[in-house]
């Protein structure tokens, strides 16, 4: 995964994902649960992984994880893909979070973290990726 402690104003990867974070998605607090962006970005890197693997896929590891901001409501988190790496039956991916901030319309990116995702064939066991 790229340093920590860069910064940038831009995106890397494809967005996969694009969503509203609702006050369902909230604690007491008003922030959104952790819990909730990194399903964002599960979902986004299950994409992304079953179009590079042409089929099924199965999260196996998130061997990285970085919250750098809070996500708000009424934010949209976008999730982009990059950088992927790809063994026998694995897809290794870095995803981004970036939230498009409601109140200011600003960018920026909230959330980091690396997802290794496995092909499944029709049985649910791994095989290669095509």
């Amino acid at each position: 995964m790229a340093n920590d402690n860069e910064s940038r104003d831009q995106p890397r990867g494809e967005m996969q994902t694009r969503t509203l974070a609702m006050p369902a998605d909230a604690n007491p607090s008003g922030d959104i649960f952790g819990g909730w962006v990194l399903a964002q970005m599960d979902i986004a890197g299950g994409i992304a992984a079953a179009q590079i693997a042409k089929g099924r896929v199965a999260t196996v590891a998130v061997t990285a994880m970085i919250f750098h901001l809070p996500v708000f409501v009424g934010d949209v988190l976008c999730v982009y893909a990059s950088e992927p790496r790809i063994g026998r039956t694995s897809v290794t991916l870095n995803l981004e979070a970036w939230a498009l901030r409601r109140q200011s319309g600003q960018r920026v990116r909230v959330t980091k973290g690396e997802f290794v995702f496995v092909a499944l064939d029709e049985d649910g066991k791994p095989r290669p990726v095509k």
